[in-house]
């Protein structure tokens, strides 16, 4: 290369970062936001041989045992509820107490475990308690719902991922609206 060559080329190179430099503002990027949309959910009530039915979302699916435990899942969310049925024969309070153990099992790794949400429905003979295990708990809602002389049904919601709670957390609002259903709409055979 010539001497001629090399000053343009230079000139060139020094020019380019100054003339681009204009009068024009900076702006950082925009923070994104993760765009997760479910669809409105339809209700179908449960068919099995067990004491009690409820409606659950239709893009769930169910499964009974013979013991009348229930798991509930939902493929698209990587998600499950797994409901657990006892008699009650005069142990009311033991039963309680066991589901409230089951919720602060998790407090090792949760940041809050709120205040249960009361449920009572005195017209179906329903009571129960939900509550919401924030953090990188294993289960981020557990609920148990009683006609408190012959059923006791507990629940809890699992991910089938490490649980990373800002992440899962519209999963877990989504799920809350069906377990409120659940609660609703549960009748006693």
């Amino acid at each position: 290369m010539n001497k001629i060559t090399l000053k343009i080329l230079f000139v060139i190179f020094i020019s380019l970062p100054i003339s681009s430099c204009g009068d024009s503002e900076t702006l950082p990027k925009p923070k994104a936001f993760l765009n997760l949309t479910y669809s409105d959910a339809t209700y179908i009530t449960t068919d099995s041989n067990c004491p009690y039915t409820f409606n659950i979302s239709s893009d769930a699916k169910y499964h009974f045992t013979e013991k009348c435990w229930v798991n509930i899942s939902y493929p698209k969310l990587k998600a499950s509820i797994n409901i657990t049925y006892r008699k009650i024969d005069n142990n009311l309070n033991e039963l309680l107490r066991e589901s409230e153990k089951l919720t602060y099992n998790h407090a090792i790794k949760a940041d809050l475990i709120s205040a249960p949400s009361l449920y009572d429905n005195f017209e179906n003979k329903t009571y129960g308690s939900l509550s919401e295990v924030t953090g990188n708990a294993a289960s981020p809602l557990q609920f148990h719902i009683t006609d408190s002389t012959k059923h006791f049904i507990t629940g809890a919601v699992y991910f089938k991922v490490q649980p990373n709670y800002d992440s899962i957390l519209p999963a877990i609002k989504y799920i809350e609206k069906d377990i409120k259903r659940i609660m609703e709409t549960i009748t006693w055979k």
